[in-house]
């Protein structure tokens, strides 16, 4: 596969961010008409549930992706595009990229957030080319938060603060990480109270890292703070801004992830896979297959002594595996 030359990235790059601008102000205005009241029409008032209770969905998903769908074919008309909407309507559980240049997207990330009016959504917006997200555009316009990168620029927050926020120097990873550390997670869309499911297999790691030091025999992990926004894109963007230390989930699908990872890689953090290996203190820690649908993920970190930011982090992602369950998610058919 031919490779794109960093002009071409670059001309890319700012039609993505443009695109989720436009996107952003579609996915606001809706819900300011939410938020004004009565003259709310039909497609903005009412949701339906797509797998479960938890997986909402509103005509606002429809709407934003199909837009941001017709402009990419407008312009790219030979790229790929991957839409959560269109693919759900799909039969097709193959992996979703390959090679060709592909648009991944998100049209709203955090919907049952975005039912409640709660701040955490957004729209996502990644480029891929060679199974590589190459840019991505995180658009969370409740939160006037809007992040971007590009392979090879830097990854930024509203286009002008560099990420992560601190960098002058990065802070290293704390020396007996988990411990000091915030950590991010989600319960899910499997929500199955059944014996060893995924439910109680994430339980038992939350419970595992937040406990005391020496609780939980010897798994406690006592991490300075557990949060959960509601939004795998947010989520990874705030490890980005290094506000996160670490993110631990499973489940999640190519656009909720594609858009954060591209951010993060380009601030400089870590992403490999949420299940621990047999041997967790050994294995060597290898980027994440992009649809794997597992994933751990490392803040940016600076050196601290001999030890340089990308062995903090892999000390980390080693802790963290000692602390937490395997989870079973296949894709559909798999």
């Amino acid at each position: 596969m031919a490779t794109i030359s960093q002009d071409e990235l670059d001309g890319i790059y700012t039609f993505a961010v443009e695109l989720g601008k436009q996107a952003g102000k579609m996915l606001m205005d809706a819900a300011q008409v939410r938020i004004d009241g009565g003259n709310a029409s039909t497609e903005q008032k009412e949701h339906v549930q797509k797998e479960n209770a938890v997986d909402l969905v509103t005509e606002t998903d429809e709407n934003v992706e199909a837009f941001i769908k017709r402009a990419i074919a407008d312009k790219y008309p030979s790229h790929k595009f991957v839409g959560e909407e269109s693919y759900s309507k799909g039969a097709s559980r193959d992996y979703l990229i390959d090679e060709s240049p592909t648009w991944c997207v998100d049209p709203l990330d955090g919907t049952v957030n975005y039912i409640h009016l709660f701040p955490m959504f957004c729209v996502s917006i990644a480029f891929i080319h060679n199974n590589k997200p190459l840019i991505g555009v995180i658009n969370a316009p409740f939160l006037k938060q809007f992040f971007s990168s590009c392979a090879g620029r830097g990854a930024y927050l509203n286009e002008t603060q560099r990420l992560p926020l601190i960098h002058n120097p990065i802070p290293p990873m704390p020396k007996n990480a988990p411990s000091g550390c915030v950590f991010s997670c989600e319960w899910g869309k499997d929500r199955r109270d059944i014996p060893d499911g995924n439910l109680h297999r994430k339980i038992e790691s939350f419970v595992n890292m937040a406990a005391e030091l020496g609780g939980r025999s010897g798994r406690g992990g006592m991490v300075h703070g557990v949060r959960s926004l509601g939004s795998a894109t947010l989520d990874l963007a705030y490890v980005a801004m290094g506000s996160f230390d670490i993110w631990w989930e499973g489940g999640c699908w190519e656009w909720d992830v594609a858009a954060g990872i591209a951010i993060l890689h380009e601030a400089g953090g870590l992403i490999t896979t949420a299940n621990p290996p047999k041997d967790e203190a050994t294995a060597p820690i290898e980027d994440v297959r992009l649809g794997s649908r597992l994933y751990l993920a490392i803040r940016p970190a600076g050196p601290a002594g001999e030890e340089t930011g990308r062995q903090g982090q892999e000390r980390t992602v080693r802790e963290v595996w000692r602390r937490v369950r395997n989870l079973d998610y296949s894709r559909p058919g798999a």
